[in-house]
């Protein structure tokens, strides 16, 4: 991480998917970087660690069998119609339905029939994962603790 965010590479390392991969959704705005998007050429992007949750929430539908327009379907949703914090969100993934648990009832966000076994996805426990996998990735600081990240100096509010 630099002081600022994390570069293109190390988002795609620290999230589990490809260089290329990350490129084409900036690129097809399924997410973009929030702290410092490409402007040509030799620019580079910067994500945030909300940046990086996102991703990796997107990384765990896809591994589960969501499509990926289903996924677009799914953050649009979220994006546009909750001011749900997205680490407290729960996501229950049921064949290629992707429905969010918004208190006691499920909303289905992607508009999809179909029947499935369900998986639930917390993203909470997404965020853990990551949280740990940081800490691991991190480099100390020069004050033998870890990067701002990992020590938690992080503010939990901008999650």
């Amino acid at each position: 991480m630099t002081e600022n965010g994390f570069s293109g590479s190390r988002t795609a390392s620290v999230v589990g998917i490809s260089y290329r991969q990350l490129d084409y959704w900036a690129r097809t705005d399924l997410i973009r970087p929030s702290l410092c998007d490409a402007a040509g050429s030799g620019s580079r992007r910067l994500y945030s660690y909300r940046d990086l949750l996102e991703l990796r929430v997107i990384k765990s539908l896809l591994d589960a069998g969501i499509k990926l327009e289903s996924v677009r379907k799914a953050f649009n949703y979220l994006r546009q119609q909750t001011d749900t914090d997205i680490a407290a969100a729960t996501l229950v993934i049921s064949g290629g339905d992707v429905l969010l648990c918004d208190g006691e009832q499920l909303v289905d966000i992607v508009r999809r029939g179909g029947q499935g076994v369900l998986n639930v996805l917390a993203i909470g426990g997404v965020k853990l994962e990551l949280d740990n996998q940081l800490i691991q990735m991190a480099e100390p600081d020069g004050t033998g603790e870890p990067a701002a990240v990992a020590a938690g100096r992080v503010d939990a509010r901008a999650v």
